[in-house]
């Protein structure tokens, strides 16, 4: 293929979301009711978890800081499909696509990092429950949400530079509905063979070994619970950690999907599908599941409501 002269036009047209459908209006407006869903639901649990001292807890401040990812994690991807929609103007600058990808990237990796710090809070409690108050102190808890948001930074830093170097060649068609790496890379003009081999072993730090450690945390969790004596004891035990389960069940299972599996072997339909899973029901079923799941957060939401 020729490389396009990249001094005509510099923006990239999305194809949108499967494009190949006659008519998508009301996936749209579920997207859209997805997304104000999503907004409302992390913008309370923040808020509940903010100014209600009996959530002052690591467990809720490490949650507060999921729900902040999946603020920006959805607002990277949705207001921009439904306005093109609306508009009928799909196209987007290299330069906000680079932003979009970076954005995106980043709360992909801080989710995976955080969820499993969650995961290591969650065996203090339950096997340490005596020494918890001394571990789980409030700076640990403010050093695991910036060590999540960095590690997550860098990580899209890199992989946004590099592939937004990489030369277009004429078509500046992406066949999604925004700027995910393995649309944009098969833009390019070189091979990218070594590259996405990189992306495999990202795949791993982020994917794998996260559910490494967090599948033997909850090893730990369930062996201690198996051995507790008291039949309210176990249930406690395993209630607090019910909710986090839920999401890392459906935020990795995705995860593994889109960075384990390689390109070839899905259609752009199925990576549009995982997409949509991840980029927009993750984000509004998270403060769902932890608020119908948990008697503190409903009681915090009572106490809000009836102060209003």
């Amino acid at each position: 293929m020729r490389r396009g002269n990249d001094t005509s036009t510099t923006d990239l047209i999305f194809l949108g979301l499967f494009p190949d459908m006659g008519d998508i209006n009301f996936l749209i407006y579920i997207m859209l009711l997805s997304y104000i869903i999503a907004l409302f639901g992390n913008t309370i649990l923040i808020l509940l978890i903010w100014v209600d001292s009996r959530l002052h807890t690591p467990m809720y401040l490490l949650l507060s800081q999921l729900s902040a990812m999946d603020l920006v994690l959805i607002s990277t991807t949705v207001p921009k499909t439904v306005t093109d929609f609306w508009v009928d103007r799909k196209i987007i600058s290299q330069v906000g696509c680079g932003i979009q990808m970076l954005f995106h990237i980043t709360m992909e990796g801080s989710e995976c990092i955080l969820l499993t710090l969650m995961s290591y809070d969650r065996y203090v409690a339950v096997c340490n429950p005596l020494r918890y108050s001394v571990i789980m102190t409030p700076s640990v808890c403010l050093q695991m949400a910036a060590i999540s948001w960095m590690i997550g930074l860098l990580n899209a830093v890199v992989h946004t530079v590099y592939t937004m170097h990489l030369p277009i060649c004429d078509s500046r068609e992406i066949h999604h509905f925004f700027c995910e790496i393995p649309a944009v890379l098969r833009l390019a003009c070189d091979d990218t063979s070594v590259y996405e081999m990189t992306l495999f072993v990202t795949g791993i730090v982020f994917i794998l070994i996260p559910f490494g450690l967090i599948l033997a945390s909850y090893s730990l969790i369930f062996l201690t619970v198996f051995r507790m004596k008291s039949q309210k004891g176990k249930k406690k035990a395993l209630a607090t950690c019910s909710s986090h389960l839920t999401v890392v069940s459906l935020y990795l299972g995705s995860g593994f999907f889109v960075l384990m599996v390689p390109p070839t072997m899905y259609t752009e339909r199925q990576s549009q599908a995982i997409s949509l899973f991840y980029n927009i029901l993750t984000p509004m079923l998270n403060p769902i599941i932890y608020s119908l799941r948990n008697k503190e957060v409903l009681g915090a939401l009572r106490k809000l409501l009836a102060m209003g």
